[in-house]
């Protein structure tokens, strides 16, 4: 929180020059429900640390943790900086009808242009949080064993319903055919022959989602899974082939244990069908070759970038996590999240006297006069706006 030393040049020496951190005011965090204790309590924890007060919207989808939260924060933090709404759609649009000095949003890109188009009556400023199709393209070079590990970790963590989660694998039909077997492989080992029997595969949040994801199955061919059971929320860790990109599959964000296989003939024709469409909040591929991990990585764009893993850059405070484009805008976590709940102020604070010191930068102006003013303000400054 401390001011930042601004640089000075000739004519500001005698100056003091810094960057204070302000809050915001008034901030309105609505939170999601796949994660509902970590996202909504990360930029809580931020928000409050720098200065601001906080009404918190948690999902009423994980209804649950939204009723835990509403009882348990009032024991401990001071009920006249934060409030918490329950609702839903209803209360949150009421809520977006008043004015906040800061929003902060995670959830899907339709709800996004709904709170972005509320805060833009107030000109309210405002972190998107948002989702997408998050590519992951594997190179003909790579271990499929390797791959189908870490691919098939990261894509039914938390039964695929992770913003991050790789969305669909791009490669060539002969890696397709190595990997699956692969896939089937580290999928037993991981849930076992009956992983709807597995306590380290979770569920689907609720009915209206299970019935989505369900239909998706009908898309493509089913090559691994496929099973599911309305009455457990339960979807089988799930491999599709022969997907077309015109399928629902591959028009939305999956947010469920499926996992599609398009097939590309290399990296170019990998990258060029990631650039054609939205940027995602995520990218990965997978190469024993560094040169065409960097090619992925100089040639594209996401919100983030995991080369050979999944999303373990998730676990570094010290990397700002965020989007770009349709995947979101700004960024938080670890002291990301205190700058993006404060005003960087810039201050500039000059002696009250001195004044024989300032007679050069008023007017007239002689030739020798503007020599000296560029000559003084060098390099630290640009010209006029």
């Amino acid at each position: 929180m401390k001011d930042e030393p601004g640089s000075t040049n000739l004519f500001t020496k005698l100056d003091s020059a810094f960057v204070r951190k302000e809050p915001f005011g008034l901030v309105l965090i609505i939170a999601p429900w796949n994660y509902p204790v970590n996202l909504t309590l990360v930029p809580l924890v931020g928000a409050l640390a720098a200065g601001n007060c906080v009404v918190l919207k948690p999902s009423e989808i994980s209804r649950g943790t939204e009723k835990v939260l509403a009882e348990v924060l009032p024991q401990y933090l001071d009920q006249s900086s934060f409030a918490v709404v329950l609702g839903g759609p209803e209360e949150m649009g009421q809520l977006l009808e008043h004015k906040f000095d800061y929003i902060f949003f995670t959830g899907s890109p339709r709800v996004g242009k709904i709170v972005m188009t509320a805060a833009a009556k107030h000109l309210t400023p405002v972190t998107l949080e948002l989702g997408g199709k998050n590519p992951c393209y594997v190179d003909d070079d790579c271990d499929p064993q390797i791959v189908a590990n870490r691919v098939a970790w990261f894509r039914y963590f938390n039964a695929g319903q992770t913003c991050v989660a790789p969305d669909y694998l791009l490669c060539s039909p002969e890696m397709q055919e190595r990997l699956l077997p692969a896939l089937q492989s580290t999928i037993t080992r991981f849930y076992g022959d009956d992983p709807q029997s597995s306590p380290n595969l979770g569920r689907i949040i609720n009915q209206k989602h299970f019935q989505r994801l369900r239909a998706l199955l009908g898309c493509g061919r089913v090559a691994i899974g496929g099973q599911s059971d309305e009455h457990d929320r339960y979807i089988a860790p799930t491999v599709l082939v022969d997907v077309q990109e015109a399928e629902p599959v591959m028009q939305e964000e999956i947010f469920g244990p499926i996992l599609p296989i398009m097939n590309v003939r290399g990296v170019d024709e990998a990258i060029e069908f990631i650039n054609r469409r939205e940027k995602p909040l995520a990218l990965y591929a997978f190469s024993n070759s560094s040169q065409v991990v960097n090619q992925m990585l100089e040639r594209t764009s996401s919100g983030s970038f995991g080369g050979n893993d999944g999303f373990m850059y998730m676990t570094l405070l010290s990397l700002p996590f965020g989007g770009v484009g349709h995947s979101g805008m700004g960024r938080y976590r670890g002291k990301f999240t205190f700058d993006a709940f404060s005003h960087h102020r810039a201050c500039l604070l000059c002696p009250a006297g001195l004044e024989n010191l300032n007679n050069i930068r008023y007017p007239p102006y002689s030739d020798r006069v503007q020599q000296l003013t560029r000559w003084a303000l060098g390099s630290q400054s640009c010209t006029l706006l």
